[in-house]
């Protein structure tokens, strides 16, 4: 039988380990009274109709009875006690057992052969919540190929270990060591094959592992690629105020403004690939602080107004009279904001102004939540870079990118902020009337009501 379909069965939550008892010899001889009796019946009867002579018939009854009291014996009542305790082992792991995987610190479960789970230790309580005995193991653990390892465990008697992936809320890897568990049964015959009596099954999170070996894999597959450019200009300029221009000053002041600038894109390029990393491993866990989305546009804003004046571009604010809050990090926010605010400001300049609104929730946990909008009216993003935009490294022109001190990173980091927050992050741009970028908030209220959380890879565009 599948685990998927193994019936929920109750059972006596504590096993009985009860050690049978020495027994005296007057007990013994109580249990074999009847056979005593019998016995002294057929003796009277073979002295009155035999003339057995009463001495030696009364001495085989003592010697009998002599038998019955000191001559150990295993009668077929505690015979079935010790099957029905050795049943209740099988069906029960013991203390030992228990106090074992409890000290283990990774999640732990212990299942019948049945897939009926019969302990689980605290730190799986405490990662997936109300899992109690008796309920099936599917119950707590839905990955089809787990329960497919458990299966040919309890079939074949070897241990398994597997991996698995799961998309909802964010991306995690597991892995899973089985391991089948004998009880000791004296009276069995070894030669025989068994079946095991539990299965231990023990969890392993190898999220942040993966994503360390996939923020060192990025570095080196990305970083390498973009610090190459400005790593050959600085080695070309070092070694041209090394030779040519080594008496020319004007050469000399222009190369090192070029070598400085070039330094400036390699810190920059370092500073967002470090920032993406740190909120990658910060993906899993929920923001729990409320914050003003107002307070926060307003302070993007005044923030980059220097840059606003530098480009000679303005930024227009539409913010409703109230709070509109948030449940999300602060700084983190404030980071979304900045960059969509910067990257209107720098691709949108032909439109000489940019519009940064904030709508607010009209509260309860079915409203649509919050939403900032950066609205630019530039030139515009073609329909087929759109998909794309939140794409590591991703520029639709390089080289304006690059003039713009742009890292392609931008993007990048506000979806995986987003991701964290539940937020969605919507894009509507046409060409020669400039583009929008609206990040739609829950509320307040629908993040503290939500059950499950959308997909790590909800970012929607129209």
């Amino acid at each position: 039988m599948s685990i998927v379909d193994a019936p929920q069965e109750l059972m006596m939550p504590e096993e009985q380990n009860e050690q049978i008892k020495p027994v005296s010899p007057l007990t013994r001889f109580r249990e074999a009274r009847w056979l005593l009796v019998a016995a002294a019946a057929l003796g009277t009867a073979a002295v009155a109709g035999y003339e057995v002579p009463a001495g030696p018939a009364i001495g085989g009854w003592v010697f009998l009875a002599l038998i019955a009291a000191f001559v150990p014996r295993r009668p077929r009542s505690r015979i079935l006690q010790v099957a029905k305790q050795s049943g209740m082992r099988r069906m029960w792991p013991g203390t030992g057992m228990k106090l074992t995987v409890d000290a283990l610190p990774a999640p732990c479960f212990i299942a019948d052969s049945r897939g009926i789970t019969r302990y689980v230790n605290r730190a799986a309580g405490a990662v997936y919540g109300s899992v109690k005995p008796g309920d099936p193991l599917s119950f707590s653990l839905r990955a089809p190929s787990l329960l497919e390892a458990f299966d040919r465990v309890c079939t074949a008697g070897a241990s398994e270990k597997i991996t698995w992936v799961e998309k909802v809320p964010t991306e995690a890897y597991f892995e899973a060591s089985l391991s089948p568990i004998y009880m000791p049964v004296p009276t069995a015959d070894t030669r025989l094959p068994r079946l095991p009596d539990f299965v231990l099954v023990v969890i392993s999170d190898l999220t942040e592992q993966r994503r360390l070996e996939r923020m060192r894999t990025d570095f080196v597959a990305n970083a390498s690629h973009e610090l190459r450019t400005p790593l050959a200009s600085l080695a070309g300029f070092i070694e041209t105020l090394q030779g040519p221009a080594r008496e020319d000053p004007e050469a000399r002041d222009r190369f090192l403004q070029i070598m400085f600038e070039q330094a400036g894109r390699m810190r920059r390029l370092i500073d967002d690939i470090l920032s993406l990393s740190r909120i990658e491993l910060k993906a899993h866990v929920k923001p729990a602080n409320k914050v003003d989305l107002v307070e926060i546009a307003r302070h993007t804003s005044d923030a980059l107004a220097p840059l606003a004046r530098e480009l000679g571009m303005e930024i227009k604010t539409h913010f409703p009279d109230v709070e509109t809050m948030v449940v999300g990090d602060r700084d983190e926010l404030i980071q979304v904001a900045e960059n969509l605010v910067e990257n209107a400001l720098k691709y949108g300049s032909n439109g000489k102004h940019i519009d940064v609104t904030v709508t607010a929730s009209q509260g309860g946990p079915n409203s649509p939540g919050a939403m900032l909008s950066v609205r630019d009216y530039g030139e515009g993003i073609a329909e087929e870079h759109v998909p794309r935009l939140t794409e590591r490294f991703y520029r639709v022109d390089v080289d304006s990118s690059r003039a713009l001190k742009g890292t392609g990173l931008g993007l990048a980091i506000v979806k995986h902020i987003l991701t964290r927050h539940r937020s969605r992050l919507e894009i509507d741009s046409t060409v020669g009337k400039g583009s929008e970028f609206r990040v739609r908030f829950p509320s307040a209220d629908a993040m503290a009501l939500a059950d499950g959380v959308p997909s790590s890879e909800r970012i929607e565009y129209d």
